[in-house]
């Protein structure tokens, strides 16, 4: 049998290729090297004393939106200046579960934006396209994972930041219920941990070790699901009005609905009500509005906040706590009867209206240009329609890499009710280990 290589050794290559990507990339604020070898040298001490975890000694990038004790959490930006005086409760996690961090990487500032560039980073890049985003906002996160820098990154889901990554990198991405991670809460409670693999495998242990389920995911990424009713709804929530649908995330949707009626599911169209997709609408910018207020006002620095940004925090100073507090309410109780509503199990849409964009098509102060923030917010809710909706009602949702002959990654999503997550998991893999099939 071979030798498993040593933490330290997978450590040393890790920081080596993240050096060798960095340029091109633009993935991380910091490298640690001293920090990220003494927690492998730690991983491997654990290991010849007997213990034996999945994650013991895996190398992991964070994204910088957590507190590490004395790093400066700067959510992409540079109006935070204060180093965290202890690690958070993710970090903590890691820690606890022997995870090697190995550095920090890039996001929009106050993770606002559907892509991952900004006045102090610069443009974080796809790998698979230098041209295009590895979206937003765990797109530092995505493309260190995608390069193949790490196997694992933190990453964190406000309105589809987890999911719209993975789709734009062509990795799963698996967004859980609300509640059920460390250092979540966010944006008016949209935002949740999470974080970006190649592989659902290493995504359900990491879920499972570090947050709380009712099943474990893990087993139930090996077990099949049960017959599930499969509703497929191609309209997006009307944040604005919406772009056409690519045609080859057309083509995916259908090769996975197919897939899944091959499968043994009972699969059909179905349509959210247009008050009820409204009134979510309203909900999810409610709270996006009033959540990026409230964390502007903790910076160090306000006046140093991006122009777009400050666009948003002004904004949301119009939006009353009290109906941020009536938004919530609002997406738990529909959330909790959402997919009764249309007789399914579980929904498949597409994630994104198309493939990656340009890293430019919103322009921005790392492109030299001045846009307003709420404009370039509503333009970028016309492209990543699909994925807001799940955060306002807490309900866990999984992005799936499909490949439907197009080049750029082309991603579906499926969504199951809250506290769903291990059901969903058992889903998606049943639906990335089924044979593929010409679209």
């Amino acid at each position: 049998m071979e030798e498993r290589a040593s933490s330290v050794e997978r450590t040393r290559a890790a920081l080596a290729r993240a050096r060798e990507v960095a340029p091109a990339l633009g993935a991380f604020v910091e490298i640690d090297d001293e920090a990220a070898l003494a927690a492998a040298r730690e991983a491997d001490r654990r290991r010849a004393a007997g213990e034996n975890s999945p994650l013991l000694g895996t190398p992991i990038a964070v994204k910088d939106d957590v507190d590490a004790a004395g790093h400066v959490t700067a959510c992409g930006g540079r109006a935070f200046t204060t180093p965290a005086p202890a690690d958070g409760e993710l970090v903590a996690a890691l820690h606890r579960v022997g995870m090697v961090p190995i550095g920090r990487t890039t996001l929009p500032e106050l993770a606002a934006f559907g892509v991952t560039d900004s006045a102090r980073y610069g443009i974080t890049r796809n790998p698979l396209a230098l041209g295009r985003t590895p979206g937003g906002s765990s797109g530092g996160s995505a493309a260190a994972v995608a390069a193949e820098v790490v196997p694992i990154a933190t990453a964190s889901d406000g309105a589809g930041s987890i999911r719209i990554p993975a789709a734009c990198c062509g990795l799963p991405g698996f967004k859980p219920t609300t509640g059920t991670m460390p250092s979540s809460g966010g944006w008016c409670g949209l935002s949740t941990q999470g974080c970006l693999t190649r592989d659902l495998g290493l995504a359900a242990d990491y879920l499972d070790a570090v947050g709380r389920f009712p099943e474990p995911l893990r087993a139930a990424l090996g077990t099949a699901p049960g017959r599930v009713r499969v509703g497929v709804a191609l309209d997006p929530l009307p944040l604005a009005p919406p772009l056409p649908l690519d045609e080859h995330v057309a083509g995916a949707v259908r090769l996975v609905a197919d897939r899944l009626t091959d499968l043994g599911h009972r699969v059909r169209p179905v349509r959210i009500r247009a008050d009820r997709a409204q009134a979510a609408a309203l909900g999810v910018t409610t709270r996006i509005l009033r959540g990026l207020h409230d964390a502007a006002a903790s910076a160090d620095h306000p006046e140093l906040l991006e122009d777009r940004l400050r666009d948003l925090v002004r904004a949301g100073s119009l939006v009353p706590p009290a109906a941020a507090r009536a938004a919530v309410r609002h997406g738990r109780r529909w959330g909790a009867r959402v997919l009764d509503e249309l007789g399914v199990d579980v929904l498949l849409t597409p994630t994104m209206r198309g493939p990656a964009p340009r890293v430019d098509r919103w322009g921005g102060p790392a492109h030299g240009t001045r846009r307003n923030g709420v404009a370039t917010l509503t333009s970028m809710g016309r492209f990543y329609a699909h994925t807001p909706l799940w955060n306002h009602t807490g309900a866990p949702a999984v992005t799936l890499p499909v490949d439907s002959g197009a080049g750029l990654p082309r991603a579906v999503q499926l969504v199951a009710a809250r506290d769903r997550d291990a059901p969903l998991m058992s889903l998606a893999g049943q639906v990335m280990s089924a044979p593929a099939a010409d679209t």
